[in-house]
């Protein structure tokens, strides 16, 4: 007897000033694609200067085009971590499957470029109606976060935390994180490795 695998879909969610050709998302979006993954990585608009409401709408369409898949797993980076809380509270929000918040920023960030995003909505309840599994993935010296992700988002929102890498800065390719194959065993095995 042949068994079909089980459809899903990836949405890849890049944080403030995009992600470059060697950040870990680029290069996690062409490995699942390669895998034969259907991986969305969408261009957010303006994403030097965003507005939360255009990011929203955007994020909107992106969910709906994981619609038709058993499993819809959403990998969110910085910002768009943020994106992801203020969805989650959202009337009409969209639940998937699984969550992936890489490196939230903290509130020390707001500058006027990314204002429209803070304060993030820290409601666990709804969060948790969003996603059916979610993990949190930060470092405990990140330069964006000096609230450390950790206790400022994972205590709060009571969710399960990875603090990775001992003293490393933001999760990004600066601090070495072009391949990062721990995120892709997550996405294709839902088992995260160090």
């Amino acid at each position: 007897m042949l068994t079909q695998q089980k459809s899903r879909g990836f949405l890849i969610v890049h944080g403030w000033h995009g992600s470059g050709q060697n950040h870990w998302q680029t290069w996690l979006a062409n490995r699942l694609a390669a895998a034969g993954e259907y991986v969305r990585y969408p261009v957010l608009p303006d994403f030097d200067a965003p507005r939360l409401n255009e990011w929203l709408a955007t994020l909107h369409t992106e969910l709906s085009l994981l619609a038709d898949k058993e499993e819809r797993v959403v990998v969110c980076h910085s910002l768009g971590v943020l994106l992801w809380l203020h969805h989650a509270v959202a009337p009409a929000s969209v639940s998937v499957d699984r969550l992936l918040l890489v490196a939230p920023p903290g509130p020390a960030l707001c500058v006027p470029e990314v204002a429209s995003f803070f304060p993030p909505p820290l409601d666990g309840a709804a969060l948790k109606r969003s996603a059916a599994e979610i993990r949190l993935v930060c470092t405990d010296n990140d330069p964006c976060c000096p609230e450390r992700a950790a206790l400022f988002y994972g205590r709060p929102l009571d969710i399960e935390t990875d603090i990775i890498a001992p003293g490393a800065q933001h999760i990004n390719e600066a601090a070495g994180y072009g391949p990062w194959p721990g995120v892709e065993q997550w996405c294709l095995t839902n088992t995260f490795r160090m």
